[in-house]
């Protein structure tokens, strides 16, 4: 395997995690900010009322995009193995 075949091969994988991961990161992003906007109008600065509602709204988007992500990554698995020649080289 010559350095493009690797770069290429880490490229792709990494940006198939970004891709399968940015469901989750957007959601806790929104609700993140959601929970600091409203903390800094009331005032009131809890550790918990920011973590628990970030981490029910993390998991619930992980179940509800888990169907898409499984097939998003068996594609991507399917295709590298598909064709696994150029790697033997």
């Amino acid at each position: 395997m010559n350095i493009e075949v690797i770069v290429a091969l880490s490229r792709r994988t990494l940006e198939e995690a970004l891709i399968i991961s940015a469901p989750a990161l957007i959601v806790g992003i929104v609700v993140s900010l959601l929970i600091s906007v409203a903390q800094t109008m009331t005032s009131i600065q809890e550790v918990t009322i920011s973590t628990v509602p970030r981490l029910a709204a993390v998991a619930v988007a992980l179940l509800l995009t888990m169907p898409w992500m499984l097939r998003h990554l068996t594609g991507f698995m399917l295709q590298l193995f598909g064709d696994f020649h150029p790697f033997l080289k």
